[in-house]
């Protein structure tokens, strides 16, 4: 029932109360993304939602216009804490989530939840074996188990293994559990980056 029903109304309540804060940080932020380079403060990236369905993610822009695309090993997206791409106001939203706010916004949509796997790119999503998939199942979203416990540190595979592991316990106080723990992650800056030598 609650994955059906009250996640949903759940994801609109918490979007509106979050809609003000959100509001606030672009209009804080804005002026510093477009002036540090004369860009576009949006980035709209392309991800992959529930049941493989496209859609456009919103995003506070954090790396310099027309960045080329870094991919690790694995075929995962590069997440470096030096990335040269990222400019200096997109490296302090990068370890602070700020760029991830305007997602609010696809939360509203539908595309998203505020609680679930992250989404990812439709390259990524062939690179998916065995039941690796079924994280396709729910919606994608802002916050989820794998984003806390592990963040960007884990290897893209174990990320995908909680991933799926969420979508077989989804519930309330699972949700619960994983929103709080956001908190004290984020604060904490765990595992914003990528381990180079550990996503193997």
């Amino acid at each position: 029932m609650y994955a059906k029903v009250g996640k949903r109304a759940c994801d609109i309540a918490v979007s509106l109360v979050a809609l003000p804060v959100v509001g606030l940080a672009v209009a804080c932020l804005a002026p510093l993304i477009r002036h540090e380079d004369k860009g576009p403060v949006f980035y709209n990236a392309p991800r992959v939602g529930q049941n493989g369905k496209p859609f456009v993610m919103y995003k506070l822009r954090s790396m310099r216009v027309n960045a080329p695309d870094l991919v690790m090993e694995d075929g995962s997206t590069y997440n470096g804490a030096n990335d040269p791409r990222m400019t200096r106001i997109g490296a302090f939203m990068r370890k602070t989530s700020l760029d991830e706010l305007p997602q609010f916004l696809n939360v509203l949509k539908g595309d998203m939840s505020v609680i679930g796997p992250r989404p990812d790119l439709q390259r990524e999503t062939e690179l998916y074996e065995g039941d690796e998939g079924r994280k396709l199942e729910v919606r994608p979203g802002i916050t989820g188990y794998a984003a806390v416990y592990g963040r960007n540190s884990l290897p893209w595979k174990k990320r995908l293994a909680l991933d799926v592991y969420y979508v077989d316990h989804v519930s309330f106080w699972l949700d619960v559990k994983v929103f709080f723990k956001t908190f004290s992650t984020v604060l904490g800056q765990e595992g914003v980056y990528i381990d180079e030598g550990d996503a193997k």
